[in-house]
């Protein structure tokens, strides 16, 4: 199959089957979860989308109240289906802090 073959397949897509195919490519990239940062003093130094205010943390317990991918990517317009492939493959990565995270803002 040649790229341009797949192309033609990944843009008949549905959008929801074009997250799982982003999440599919970034997880066989390894343990590489570019696009996630943590800065002190932005989200209480929490991992979040690059250049955003979005936790990682906020994602994983969207997603687990129902949230589909396509529902987080119209509730947040500044986010991609590949910083959401990128938030997955981190928190997946990092469950034990995302896990806490929760917890943390929970009982706030």
């Amino acid at each position: 199959m040649t790229l341009q073959e797949l192309k033609q397949q990944l843009l008949a897509l549905q959008p929801s089957e074009k997250v799982q195919a982003i999440q599919l490519l970034a997880q066989s990239l390894g343990s590489n979860w570019q696009g996630i940062e943590k800065t002190p003093k932005i989200c209480g130094g929490e991992a979040c989308i690059a250049n955003t205010r979005i936790p990682v943390w906020v994602l994983v317990e969207a997603r687990r109240l129902g949230y589909s991918d396509v529902d987080l990517l119209t509730s947040y317009p500044t986010i991609t289906a590949t910083n959401l492939a990128n938030a997955w493959i981190y928190a997946e990565s990092h469950a034990d802090e995302i896990e806490l995270a929760i917890e943390r803002n929970e009982a706030a």
